[in-house]
């Protein structure tokens, strides 16, 4: 069965690359925007600042904990980590978010999700339900907390 592993959303949110990357690099934020449905709570002071950097989330399911990994971070523009369960190793999917400025002070938001490398066949009922949609549920509702406009780009 052939089968995309990588999904990804993009959309222009009218708030200056800086505003919109400070959400983002602060998990305790990311629950309240979150379109998986999937994110119950982050403790505040976890702002990431660096590849090697890991932040704690609890999960809606159960109040599960995962150590999120970072993988890739460029400040302003880009970030990346990769879940595992608490004191292992990452479990083999990736959540990425690249912003990118645009000529008129708004901002190009790229989420994706990428469950290439997940092993774990119990796993892939859940990485199959995390659709485009559901990435672009988050960067809707990331936009929508702040009064930020939006403008579909994918």
């Amino acid at each position: 069965m052939d089968e995309t592993t990588v999904v990804h959303a993009s959309a222009v949110i009218d708030a200056p690359t800086g505003v919109i990357f400070e959400e983002i690099a602060d998990p305790s934020r990311q629950p309240a925007w979150d379109g998986n449905d999937n994110l119950a709570e982050a403790a505040p002071g976890q702002r990431v600042r660096a590849v090697g950097d890991v932040f704690v989330m609890t999960l809606t399911k159960d109040g599960v904990r995962r150590d999120n990994h970072v993988v890739e971070f460029e400040e302003g523009r880009c970030i990346a980590w990769c879940p595992a369960e608490p004191g292992a190793e990452p479990l083999g999917h990736l959540w990425r978010w690249e912003l990118s400025p645009t000529a008129d002070g708004s901002t190009e938001v790229t989420h994706t999700y990428d469950w290439t490398r997940l092993t774990d066949p119990r796993r892939f009922e859940r990485a199959r339900s995390t659709t485009t949609g559901r990435l672009q549920a988050s960067i809707e509702r990331l936009a929508s907390a702040h009064g930020w406009g939006l403008a579909t780009g994918d």
